[in-house]
Parts: C-alpha cells; sequence; structure tokens
C-alpha cells in the first residue's frame, strides 16, 4: 500500500516548483550520527536560491526558517509551494538582503515536512519513518545545513539570519562553526531553552500524540490524520506568538459572526485559533510538529560547551541580536541576555510591535531596517 500523505508532501518525481534537492551521505559509515545517539544513513535536503553566487564564493546568506516554515522564503504560492514565502520584502533586488548583491539559501531544516528528510519521508524499507524517526537536535539540523554549503562550495556564509527556530540555529553556526560564519543575525530567541519554553511545547506535542488517530506516529497508510491534535497544537503555539492587547483589540468579548457563545457558539477568537489550526492542518505533517517541537526543547548553546556564557565567548562572527518589545514567547530579556555574554560591546535592537513574537515575520520594515543594517558592516 503506498502512504497516504499530506497536502504539500514532496515526493520524488513531483514538480518540486522553485526548489532544489540534494543527497548527503554523511560523514562515516553509518551516515549522519546524530547527537542523541541515533542515526540517519543519508539525508535529502530541499533549498530555494535568490541571487548569485560569486567567483570567490563569498556572498552567500543563510536564511533560516522557524518551526513552521519550510524553504521557499520569498515568492508567490503555486506548485510545489502550498503557501506564499513567509518572509516577502525581504531577499530580492534592493531588499535587505540584496540580492543583486548577496547570493541567498534557504533550506528546508532535517525533520521538516517540504523536501528535506523528515518523518514523513521513506525509510530504506520504502515506508515512511513515522515513529521510527530517531530524535533530532538543532545541532544536527545545522550539521546537516553543513553539509549543504560543502556540497555547495561555500567555506564561509557572509551572514546567516534566522528568527525563532531559526535563530537557534543561526546561534549554533555562530557557535559550533565560528570560523564559517563573518556575520549573524539572530531574531527572537534564547540561548537556551527556558522552563517555560520547554513547557508550552510539550503541551502542544501531547496535544498531538493524544489524537487516536496519530497512531503512535504511523499514521500515514491508516486513511487518517492527526489533524485534530494539531490544529490544538497550533492554537496553543499561537496564543504565546501573539499579545493579549492584540486579542482584545481584535476579539475582544465578541462572537463569532451570529453565534451565541451563551447557546453554545464560538466568541470570536475562539474561531481564530480554530482557523490557524486548521490553517496550518493543509500544509504540514504531524510528526514533523513533534520532531521539530522537541528539537526546540533540547535547544542549549552551552550544552557540553561549558554553559552558555563559555560557548558565547568563543563567537568571531559580528553578531546582530533583535528582540520584539512585546514578544511574550521569547522575552527580550533572553537577547539581552545573548548581547551581554557576546565578545564586544553588542546592543540589542528592540522592536516595536503589537504582534509578539510573530513580529519578527510580519514587521517587515523594522526587521528589514535590522538585517539592511548588519549587512552594511
Amino acid at each position: 500500500m503506498s502512504p497516504t500523505l499530506f497536502p504539500g508532501t514532496w515526493q520524488p518525481g513531483d514538480d518540486p516548483g522553485q526548489r532544489q534537492f540534494v543527497e548527503l551521505k554523511g560523514s562515516n559509515t553509518q551516515g549522519f550520527a546524530l547527537e542523541g545517539g541515533g542515526s540517519l544513513p543519508s539525508v535529502t535536503v530541499a533549498f530555494e536560491t535568490w541571487g548569485r553566487l560569486d567567483q570567490q564564493r563569498t556572498n552567500a546568506i543563510l536564511v533560516l526558517h522557524a518551526l513552521s516554515g519550510d524553504s521557499h522564503a520569498v515568492g508567490p504560492s503555486g506548485p510545489g509551494h502550498v503557501s506564499p514565502g513567509w518572509w516577502d520584502g525581504l531577499i530580492g533586488p534592493g531588499a535587505p538582503i540584496d540580492t543583486d548583491r548577496f547570493f541567498a539559501v534557504c533550506p528546508n531544516v532535517l525533520g521538516g515536512c517540504q523536501g528535506t528528510t523528515g518523518p514523513s519521508s521513506l525509510d530504506a524499507d520504502g515506508s515512511p519513518f513515522g515513529s521510527r524517526f530517531p530524535t533530532i537536535t538543532i545541532r544536527d539540523q545545522v550539521a546537516v545545513e553543513v553539509g549543504l554549503a560543502d556540497e555547495l562550495g561555500i567555506d564561509k556564509w557572509a551572514a546567516v539570519i534566522g528568527g525563532s527556530m531559526g535563530a537557534m540555529r543561526a546561534l549554533e553556526w555562530s557557535v559550533g562553526y565560528a570560523d564559517r560564519v563573518e556575520r549573524a543575525v539572530v531574531l527572537a530567541v534564547s540561548a537556551a531553552a527556558s522552563a517555560e519554553q520547554i513547557a508550552q511545547c510539550s503541551l502542544q506535542i501531547r496535544a498531538i500524540r493524544s489524537d487516536p488517530a496519530f497512531a503512535g506516529g504511523d499514521y500515514y497508510t491508516t486513511g487518517s490524520q492527526p489533524l485534530i491534535g494539531l490544529s490544538i497544537a497550533r492554537g496553543l503555539g499561537q496564543i504565546n506568538y501573539r499579545t493579549e492587547r492584540e486579542f482584545n483589540i481584535r476579539f475582544s468579548r465578541e462572537a463569532q459572526g451570529e453565534e451565541v457563545p451563551l447557546r453554545g457558539g464560538r466568541y470570536a477568537v475562539e474561531s481564530y485559533l480554530e482557523y490557524q489550526g486548521e490553517k496550518l492542518t493543509r500544509r504540514f505533517d504531524a510528526n514533523s510538529y513533534v520532531v521539530l517541537s522537541d528539537a526546540m526543547n533540547h535547544h542549549d548553546v552551552g550544552r557540553g560547551r561549558g554553559g552558555v556564557a563559555e560557548a558565547l565567548r568563543g563567537v568571531r562572527a559580528r553578531v546582530t541580536v533583535a528582540g520584539i518589545a512585546s514578544d511574550r514567547l521569547y522575552p527580550l530579556e533572553q537577547q539581552i541576555e545573548i548581547a551581554r555574554l557576546l565578545p564586544g560591546d553588542e546592543s540589542v535592537h528592540v522592536i516595536q510591535s503589537e504582534f509578539g513574537h510573530d513580529g519578527f515575520l510580519l514587521e517587515t520594515d523594522a526587521v528589514g531596517d535590522v538585517v539592511r543594517g548588519a549587512l552594511r558592516t
């Protein structure tokens, strides 16, 4: 029986849109050895590029997406792309990441579901990994990105840029591969996942795993998917991605349309959270959501390196740190800590936004100013 795949899943032979693919074999007979002790025999990486790599191969910028993003950072939806680019306005001719000057590369992350090897990918036996997909960490994801850089012949990135989970990887690049990063821009992130951040992710993971359709992670051939669990997980996340002020302004205590909450109807904010959850289920895999959320929980640049302060002390790149003033998921104090521990006299660029954590995606002008300034130095 062929696997039942969710919308947006790429399989060999599909029209990939603008995506390109490379297969990485790893560095030893086991393939890719993972930090948690498992391994993958090989990894397929989906990526997109904009601009041109110069002859010296010194103008490349690595753009790293967050939890539910993919390689399609900019551009319209279409074949191979269920949704428009998640950072439209940031990459292109004359944009903050100016493709007249730079060569931008955006890979889909290890564990994802838009072309790069993840739980929905086929194992050697021809069936999806599902529950057999190993535990991965942010460092494992970066190790795969290192393999991609090697494949592209890029010894050193002119910059590594990302927000949220993408910023976790930008920090890992700066710490673990200090001689391969000229600049870094880290937005809306911490140096290590806090207890509260782990708690929030763990509840989203439990929501997905509690859906009977999850089937222990092996739902691809069952004819059903854990859409309810994934939708609830996204709703839980959405509360922390936005702000109380925005919710009060947009929804207050209003009912949804003609519905009557006292008679079983919904409040407008309830409808909004349901909509956000259902929208994600149309383009994202529940297993990938679990695997990537778990990787974020393991985020700690100081693990095995003498702690966060010691790890950040060894960064050689010129790092620009930015945070969202209203971010309640990754509070500004966490970016202040990163800047304080980095070499030199780093300050935090504070972006004002009513959108909370999602401000790093939605405040295009303000984020663009930060990125443009970082690349100007």
